[in-house]
């Protein structure tokens, strides 16, 4: 039993960084890649080339896997990875660059153009192994055309305050790059290929992590002008160009260029999910599973799991709600904040107290919407005590909801989920433990 509502809430709380962290751990490179990497080629040279939140830590344990395993050098293991700021690794030799995200910056488009230099490179001699993970789009950075870094910045932050889903947003991308939608495989051929990757994106479409740039591009400049019609996306004269220019489109399946590539995915957001499930029900909770593949509006959501929990909590059942996916927030007023933090909110609001009911909602790469710094908080917590704790500190609930404020909605709460970087990124995970 119970000694006091405060213990039990504390209780909540600690099961719920224990979910977050397993599905956290169950997407560490030193796990999922040890049954994926391939030989190294039998002449030629091992091209490692890194993208993404992950990038660091995949390519230090590869790295160390075919210098130790394979006794490579530096004569036939070569390569960079491009990584989120605070994301990188220590390696032996091949190179980590931390660059901006989601925002991208300088740092990540001459990192990019080494990149294509490497990929360019290869001979059919050659192995290039991709190691590719979720933020791969803003740290492979290389704007096409007459595109200048300002104007990609732009359009970056134009499609994030938008509302599209992560599919949109890269299918508008695909069209402003030289890297993305398959171009990098075009560059690198006719030497073989092949992509690792750790999904962070509903139903693991590999056309859209990292905007693809490994494989065939089903989406087409028409989708790209549609799009941008239907969000009203303000775009430079430069970007208008590209997605106008029929020669400008990415290469399509059954392109040759394809001929020598292979994809695999060596984490995906559902074994994470399925890894909070394990620790729920270790912990005497029956997960309630609602997938790893969720999008929509966040603090629409909110609304739905939230009716869901109290529906449980009045049949009697200890229950645990999970659910993974990516959701996104229609930006409407000035606020700090992410997708996770105002499914938190929002979810805080609906539950108006409910005892009994906690929750968290995180991003499992450590940041959640932000500035862009590494130390940018990864969701927020719930509890049965949060709505009056804010309005104990003067903060209204609502009006930080209508503001898109969420992030200091939970400073002022103190319950802000700030785990740092995780070096890895299988998207969000929400659980809600009803007791």
């Amino acid at each position: 039993m119970w000694t006091s509502a405060g213990e039990a809430i504390g209780r909540q709380r600690e099961t719920l960084r224990l979910l977050f962290d397993a599905a956290v751990h169950a997407a560490q490179p030193a796990g999922c890649l040890p049954a994926h990497l391939p030989e190294p080629p039998a002449k030629g040279r091992l091209i490692l080339l890194a993208g993404g939140k992950a990038a660091g830590s995949m390519m230090a344990f590869a790295e160390a896997w075919y210098a130790d395993r394979h006794g490579l050098g530096p004569d036939r293991l070569v390569g960079l990875a491009v990584t989120r700021l605070g994301y990188g690794v220590p390696t032996r030799w091949i190179e980590v660059v931390e660059a901006g995200h989601p925002v991208p910056d300088a740092a990540g488009v001459a990192a990019t153009r080494r990149t294509l230099e490497l990929a360019a490179s290869a001979t059919e001699d050659d192995l290039v192994l991709v190691l590719l993970s979720g933020g791969g789009s803003a740290n492979w950075i290389a704007p096409a055309g007459g595109l200048t870094l300002a104007d990609k910045q732009a359009v970056t932050r134009a499609m994030l305050r938008s509302g599209a889903s992560i599919g949109e947003i890269n299918t508008v991308r695909k069209r402003l790059s030289l890297i993305k939608g398959g171009r990098l495989a075009r560059i690198a051929a006719p030497a073989r290929m092949l992509t690792l990757a750790i999904s962070d994106v509903p139903r693991d479409d590999p056309s859209t992590i990292a905007s693809g740039p490994t494989v065939p591009d089903p989406t087409t400049n028409a989708d790209a002008r549609e799009i941008v019609a239907r969000y009203g996306l303000p775009l430079p004269d430069a970007a208008r160009v590209l997605i106008d220019d029929p020669a400008n489109e990415t290469p399509k399946p059954g392109d040759p260029v394809f001929d020598r590539t292979a994809f695999r995915i060596v984490a995906a957001p559902r074994a994470s999910v399925e890894a909070a499930a394990a620790a729920a029900r270790a912990a005497g909770y029956e997960p309630v599973m609602l997938g790893a593949d969720l999008e929509g509006e966040a603090r629409e959501v909110a609304v739905e799991q939230a009716r869901l929990a109290l529906r449980l909590k009045s049949e009697g059942r200890r229950a645990a709600i999970l659910s993974g996916g990516e959701l996104t927030v229609t930006l409407r007023g000035g606020g700090r904040g992410g997708p996770n933090q105002e499914f938190a909110l929002a979810l805080a609001v609906a539950l108006d107290g409910a005892e009994g009911i906690s929750a968290v909602a995180g991003d499992t790469d450590g940041t959640d919407g932000g500035g862009g710094s590494p130390d940018d908080p990864a969701g927020a917590f719930v509890d049965p005590t949060t709505l009056a704790r804010a309005r104990s500190a003067g903060v209204d609930p609502a009006a930080s909801l209508a503001d898109n404020d969420s992030t200091g909605f939970f400073s002022a709460t103190g319950d802000l989920l700030s785990p740092g970087p995780t070096r890895t990124n299988v998207n969000d995970l929400r659980a809600i433990l009803v007791d």
